[in-house]
C-alpha cells in the first residue's frame, strides 16, 4: 500500500509539473518559445468503451442473514423479479430479573413486531404463523438465507395473524410513523415464563434454555396477489425500543391491591426484547418461474437486453471488459480517470412502483476467483461512488484499479489484480428489498467505460 501511495504521489507531482510547463509555455513572452514543437506537450482526451463490454445475470450464492438490526418479513410477487418470501427467527432476552410476585398467572401473551418501511403494496392481505424454536440459535454462527428455520421449530402453531400493511406519515414532520403487528400467542408460553423457577430467570443463558425463541413464517402468496415485504425493526435503537414479546399477568399482590381499593384490577406486564445480543436469522426464498430472464440465468454465452440486480441473496450481474491491456503503451500515456457507468431502464424497472437501490456495489474477481473491492473503494465512498444519480445512472470510479491492470501484469506481484471480470450487486443485504433493472451492455444506453487520459507528445 505504501508503494502504491508513493507511485500515486510521484505520478501526481509529475503531472502537475507538466501542466505547469504546458501553461507557462503558452505565454508569448516565455524564453525559448521558438524551441518548442508546434503541438502541446500534453494532449488530454476521452474515449468511451462499449463494444468490449459484456454483462450477464447470475443468481447470488448464499448470503449471511444473521445479526442485522432489521429483518424483512412477508411475501411479494414482483411482475419483473418473480416471488420473494422472507421469514425470520429470533431469540428474546432478559434486560433485568423479572420478579413476577406470588402465584403469578399469565392473562395474555402477544408478539409485537414494529415497522415503518414497506416494499410493495398496501392492499394485499398476508398471513403470518408463529412457532416456538426447539433448537437453539447461536449468535456466534453466521447463518445463511437457506437455513431451514422451520426444521428448528415445533410443529405446534403458537400464533397466527392475517394483516394488510399500512404506512402513515406524521402530519407535522411528514416522517413515516411506526406501525406494528400484534400477534396473539398461545398463553401457555406466557404461563411457562411467569411460573418458571427463579434459576431459569437468573441469567440469559438459563432463560434461553427455558425459551429458545420464535420462528415467524410468512406464507408464500398466490401468483395472482402482489404483496409486500416489511422491514421489521427488531433491535432497539437510541430512539426506538424494537420488537418485543409481551406477557400480561396477575399475581396475589396485584389482586389484593385492587380488592382493597374495590377497583377493577389491571394486569401487570413484562416484555422480552430482541436485543443486539440476540441471534436472529432470516430465511429467504426466490422463485423466478415465468420471468423474462429465467432461461438466461447463470450463463456467459448470450447477452440479454437487460441485467437484473436484486438484494436478499437474489441476483447480481457479472461484467467483463476486454482489451484493457491495450492501454499498456503507457510510457507516454497516463489514465486520469476511468469511470464505469450503468443506466437504469426506468420503464422495465417500474421505478415509480419499485424504488431502485440508493447505491450499488462493484467488486472485481481476483486471480483466485474471490470477490474484492477495487483499490479505489479505499479512498472514500464518494470517490468510489456507486450512488444513484438524478439521471438514473450509477457511476464507479475505477481509475486506480485500471492503472493496476495496466501496470502490474505479474500474477505473483502483491498488487496484481488481473482482469477476470467484475460483479455488480447491492452489497448482498438480507434486510433490504430495493431491486433494479439496468440496460445491458449491447444497448444504446448500456454499460460504458469512460476513460480520460493524458498523452505526452514528447
Amino acid at each position: 500500500m505504501r508503494k502504491h501511495i508513493h507511485q500515486v504521489l510521484r505520478f501526481g507531482t509529475g503531472f502537475l509539473f507538466l501542466v505547469f510547463a504546458f501553461t507557462a509555455c503558452n505565454d508569448k513572452n516565455d524564453l525559448g518559445l521558438e524551441l518548442l514543437p508546434g503541438e502541446d506537450l500534453i494532449n488530454v482526451k476521452s474515449v468511451v468503451v462499449k463494444s468490449d463490454i459484456s454483462a450477464f445475470t447470475f443468481t447470488e450464492d448464499s448470503i449471511v442473514t444473521s445479526e442485522h438490526s432489521t429483518n424483512l418479513l412477508g411475501s411479494i410477487n414482483d411482475e419483473v423479479f418473480g416471488n420473494t418470501t422472507v421469514s425470520f427467527a429470533s431469540q428474546f432476552r432478559l434486560t433485568s430479573y423479572p420478579d413476577f410476585g406470588s402465584n403469578p398467572e399469565a392473562d395474555s401473551t402477544f408478539l409485537f413486531l414494529y415497522y415503518r418501511i414497506i416494499y410493495g403494496d398496501t392492499v394485499t392481505p398476508q398471513n403470518l404463523k408463529v412457532y416456538e424454536l426447539t433448537e437453539p440459535l447461536n449468535p456466534d454462527i453466521e447463518y445463511t438465507q437457506e437455513t431451514d428455520l422451520k426444521m428448528m421449530a415445533s410443529n405446534s402453531l403458537l400464533g397466527e395473524l392475517t394483516f394488510t400493511p399500512k404506512v402513515e406519515l406524521d402530519s407535522a414532520s411528514q416522517d413515516t410513523l411506526y406501525q406494528y403487528l400484534k400477534i396473539p400467542i398461545d398463553n401457555a408460553l406466557g404461563n411457562r415464563i411467569v411460573t418458571a423457577d427463579s434459576l431459569d430467570l437468573s441469567t440469559n443463558a438459563a432463560f434461553l434454555s427455558l425459551f429458545k425463541g420464535l420462528y415467524v413464517e410468512a406464507e408464500k402468496l398466490a401468483a395472482s396477489a402482489s404483496g409486500t415485504l416489511l422491514s421489521i425493526e427488531t433491535v432497539p435503537t437510541s430512539t426506538f425500543n424494537g420488537s418485543v414479546l409481551a406477557v400480561y399477568y396477575n399475581n396475589d399482590e396485584n389482586k389484593h391491591k385492587y380488592e382493597v381499593d374495590t377497583l377493577t384490577p389491571d394486569t401487570l406486564s413484562r416484555v422480552f426484547r430482541i436485543t443486539q445480543y440476540s441471534a436472529r436469522v432470516s430465511n429467504i426464498t426466490h422463485d423466478y418461474s415465468g420471468t423474462a430472464f429465467e432461461s438466461s440465468l447463470d450463463q456467459e454465452e448470450e447477452q440479454q437486453e437487460h441485467i437484473y440486480i436484486q438484494p436478499t441473496g437474489g441476483l447480481k450481474s457479472k461484467i467483463f471488459i476486454d482489451n484493457l491491456l491495450q492501454w499498456q503503451d503507457s510510457t507516454k500515456t497516463a489514465i486520469n480517470k476511468a469511470e464505469l457507468v450503468f443506466q437504469i431502464d426506468t420503464i422495465a424497472s417500474k421505478k415509480d412502483k419499485y424504488a431502485p437501490p440508493s447505491r450499488l456495489i462493484l467488486t472485481y474477481v481476483d486471480k483466485n476467483g474471490d470477490e474484492k473491492l477495487p483499490v479505489d473503494a479505499g479512498f472514500n465512498s464518494f470517490y468510489f461512488d456507486g450512488y444513484l444519480r438524478s439521471d438514473y445512472t450509477y457511476h464507479f470510479n475505477i481509475t486506480q484499479h485500471l492503472q493496476r491492470i495496466i501496470d502490474i501484469t505479474d500474477p505473483e506481484h502483491d498488487d496484481y489484480v488481473g482482469n477476470q471480470g467484475f460483479y455488480l450487486t447491492t452489497g448482498r443485504r438480507p434486510d433490504f428489498a430495493n431491486r433494479v433493472v439496468l440496460h445491458g451492455a449491447d444497448q444504446t444506453d448500456g454499460i460504458k467505460l469512460v476513460i480520460t487520459y493524458s498523452k505526452y507528445l514528447q
